[in-house]
């Protein structure tokens, strides 16, 4: 081979590596696949079958929809720092969206003005907080859900008569709501009916048996008796039959359960609402995920909510919407 062929072989060989590398340096890396939306759910607790009916209907839809979530709450329905602690870690973590079920309504207002300054629509569930801030609320109609129970209530004890009335809370949407309906439902068209005590257990079942033992040990009279939440009306139940009043008090409660369901099947229980634990889990991600997007939404999501009793439970349509 000659010098002058050997020397034109190798430019050669220089100038298409040089277009090669070119090439390389021009062909764009594969992009990585997009990360899902990140989406927390702070309920009120963990504490109750509701909650984790609630957490079976947020996954549902996390999955459905291709959504990551987180579920959590504090130990007790009356932890708001706790719940105000979970909030702010959430917020630091740059979510798509926030769900939130408020144990005080009014606690979480700084924290939402911080949410919406950062643009992270707040979507509220169950329990809504006086705010305009959250996007929407998916919860049950709880002021008309608890009319419909006075109502039943007297029904049940002939119109007249001393009644009383357990709670959660007087903070969260939920319990004042529940307390308001009833209340206000009896002063409107009840006149002969009588609340004659109201009590807050914090959703806790023990400290609600020995409020209503004490309301019942002062009301020798008392004809009927109300449990706003899942704790409460366990604490009914628990108080009624301790002092052996089983049939003589009307008892009614909210939510479901395998200890009120059962007290319902016995006649115990007279009935309850139930709310749409499942829905009410869904629809607040789904909500979330559409808030994301910049979609429009209604104030508030109706979840709806159902009476049932002995006579009807076993129905497919209330079975769909009960938790054990």
């Amino acid at each position: 081979m000659t010098k002058k062929l050997f020397t034109l072989l190798s430019l050669l060989v220089v100038a298409s590596m040089i277009v090669a590398c070119a090439g390389a340096a021009t062909t764009e890396a594969p992009k990585p696949a997009a990360s899902k939306p990140y989406i927390p759910v702070i309920s009120k607790g963990f504490q109750h079958q509701f909650w984790q009916a609630v957490k079976k209907g947020s996954e549902q839809a996390a999955a459905d929809l291709g959504v990551d979530i987180t579920f959590e709450g504090p130990e007790s329905e009356a932890m708001v720092d706790k719940q105000v602690e979970m909030f702010q870690t959430a917020l630091d973590k740059k979510p798509a969206a926030i769900c939130l079920a408020a144990v005080d309504s009014k606690a979480f207002q700084p924290l939402l003005e911080k949410a919406k300054a950062a643009n992270i629509p707040v979507v509220g569930f169950d329990s809504g907080v006086d705010s305009d801030i959250p996007v929407t609320t998916a919860a049950t109609d709880n002021i008309a859900a608890a009319a419909v129970i006075a109502d039943k209530m007297s029904e049940l004890i002939g119109g007249s008569g001393e009644v009383a009335i357990i709670a959660h809370d007087q903070t969260s949407r939920t319990g004042i709501d529940r307390v308001k309906g009833f209340t206000d439902q009896m002063k409107a068209k009840y006149p002969n009916i009588t609340i004659v005590d109201t009590q807050y257990g914090g959703g806790d079942q023990l400290k609600s048996t020995d409020l209503a033992k004490a309301i019942i040990q002062a009301h020798p009279n008392l004809k009927g008796f109300f449990g706003a939440n899942e704790g409460s009306i366990i604490g009914v139940l628990n108080a009624v039959k301790e002092l052996k009043m089983e049939g003589k008090i009307v008892v009614i409660g909210y939510d479901s359960g395998q200890q009120q369901m059962d007290a319902i099947r016995s006649g115990a229980e007279s009935g309850a609402v139930t709310q749409n634990p499942i829905g009410i889990g869904y629809k607040c991600v789904e909500a979330a995920l559409k808030a994301s997007k910049g979609e429009s939404l209604p104030k508030t999501i109706d979840t709806g909510f159902y009476w049932y009793d002995k006579t009807n439970i076993d129905d497919p349509k209330i079975q769909a919407v009960l938790y054990k």
